[in-house]
């Protein structure tokens, strides 16, 4: 079944333009807009391949990102919470909390920024385990997991012994503390928490991997494709705010070198590129995609300021909301630094014909 974009585009319209400002200057948080989203099918994996799932909750993304980019990265945070359970072999996740979190009866988290840095060297892991007959005792401090409420859950991945397990955490598990961050530039409503955990008990069937390593490899790809529409939305929002004030002082912004239209190829390519990775999608493919996004969605936001001039400027402004969004989507885990690590990486594996 078709993506329902007519639909999208009405619950955009009714439940998050609205709320847009509140999310950026009073750190509020749009659950409602996106439990709508579930409660309409637009996550629901059960009749759809993968390539036909990536692109339509691509879509998702990119969509909201025009509008709201924090909300959209709450979004992303929900599908990569998706992508744990579709991919665990653990039968009572995928069978009684991935429909909830699929039909917007429960929402979803990544939590995994700390492990992902720690699976390429740059972190250690914040988190250990406890093995008992039961399951897992957790310990440790995730310093930041977006996307929290009373009904959601999250993956987290803890050392024990030589090896890491990733378990699926409830926001009302006993022993888990959550604490509010807020003052950000950007994002602040993203209802992201400080994890602390206090002796958290997971029993079995909460466990979504016993191999986390070798689980992270396989949704890696995935979990940095639905980031890549964060930026192609980012841009387009830029482009159109371009053509907004392209009369402006007398149709003067038409001496600019940077114009909508070079905005719409970027946006036009990523399109093609995220087509072209949802039949076939590599690590090695999706980091220099997404890589891309970045320094796009940079130079495009920096233009769309560049053209609004001082009401770009002004607080509160689409342009400024935009830029900084833009940032975050910057650093957003893997960040640039880390996706130059990991493209690094490949080059020397290609260099020296590693397979």
């Amino acid at each position: 079944m078709a993506l329902n974009k007519d639909l999208l585009l009405q619950i955009i319209e009714e439940k998050l333009k609205p709320v847009v400002k509140k999310v950026d200057e009073q750190a509020h948080y749009a659950e409602d807009y996106i439990l709508a989203l579930g409660k309409a099918g637009f996550f629901n994996s059960a009749t759809k391949d993968l390539p036909i799932l990536l692109l339509d909750e691509a879509t998702v993304v990119r969509e909201t990102a025009k509008v709201c980019m924090t909300t959209a990265f709450c979004i992303w945070c929900h599908l990569a919470a998706l992508t744990y359970l579709r991919n665990s072999g653990n039968n009572y996740l995928k069978q009684v909390i991935l429909p909830k979190l699929e039909n917007g009866g429960l929402l979803g988290a990544t939590g995994l920024s700390n492990a992902m840095k720690f699976y390429s060297g740059l972190e250690k892991l914040h988190l250990t385990a406890e093995k008992t007959e039961d399951g897992y005792i957790i310990n440790g401090v995730l310093p930041a997991v977006s996307n929290l409420g009373k009904r959601h859950y999250f993956g987290a991945i803890a050392t024990i012994d030589e090896r890491e397990v990733m378990v699926l955490v409830s926001t009302n598990t006993l022993g888990l503390e959550l604490n509010e961050k807020i003052g950000f530039i950007g994002v602040n409503g993203s209802a992201t928490y400080t994890c602390k955990f206090d002796n958290v008990v997971i029993p079995n069937n909460f466990i979504i991997a016993e191999d986390a390593k070798a689980f992270c490899d396989v949704i890696r790809p995935t979990f940095i494709y639905y980031q890549v529409p964060l930026g192609a939305g980012v841009i387009a929002a830029a482009a159109e705010g371009i053509e907004k004030v392209k009369a402006k002082q007398n149709g003067c912004n038409s001496y600019l070198k940077v114009q909508a239209t070079e905005l719409r190829n970027q946006y036009e390519r990523i399109e093609t590129e995220l087509k072209n990775l949802a039949s076939n999608l590599t690590l090695k493919d999706v980091v220099n995609t997404r890589l891309q996004a970045v320094q796009d969605t940079l130079s495009a936001v920096q233009a769309n300021m560049i053209h609004n001039g001082a009401a770009g400027y002004v607080a509160g402004s689409v342009p400024s909301r935009k830029l900084r969004e833009a940032y975050f989507f910057a650093n957003l885990t893997p960040t640039v630094r880390h996706l130059e690590k990991i493209k690094m990486n490949f080059a020397y594996v290609d260099k020296e014909g590693v397979v």
